[in-house]
């Protein structure tokens, strides 16, 4: 069994920072792309930042210079480091893993259970 835990969640002034962090544990044969995404009350869930396996990174237009996505795979976690935030950017920030898991070596998505993000006007 593969779980995600976040941490790092809370609450800020507009123009402040927060890091967010996702530990990955659990039996599996490796991990592959990860992924931070974000529920606001009322909209969908949204990919805020990925990062490939490889280190290839996406994010999304809205966050673009102001987050930073960053894996560390010896300490199996994944981070997220908000800076310049804004009220728009309050949500349930998720994280999100593919993992190769066995016996079969099939890659599956698994999901962390959220944190809350506010940020205050």
């Amino acid at each position: 069994q593969v779980q995600l835990v976040e941490s790092g969640g809370g609450l800020v002034q507009a123009g402040g920072s927060l890091r967010l962090s996702c530990g990955v544990s659990g039996v599996y044969f490796s991990i592959n792309g990860m992924g931070w995404y974000r529920q606001a009350p009322g909209k969908q869930r949204e990919l805020v930042a990925e990062v490939t396996r490889g280190g290839r990174i996406n994010y999304a237009d809205s966050v673009k210079g102001r987050f930073t996505i960053a894996r560390d795979d010896a300490k199996k976690t994944m981070y997220l480091q908000m800076n310049s935030l804004k009220p728009e950017d309050t949500a349930v920030y998720y994280c999100n893993a593919a993992v190769t898991v066995p016996p079969l070596g099939i890659s599956t998505g698994y999901w962390g259970q959220g944190t809350q993000v506010t940020v205050s006007s």
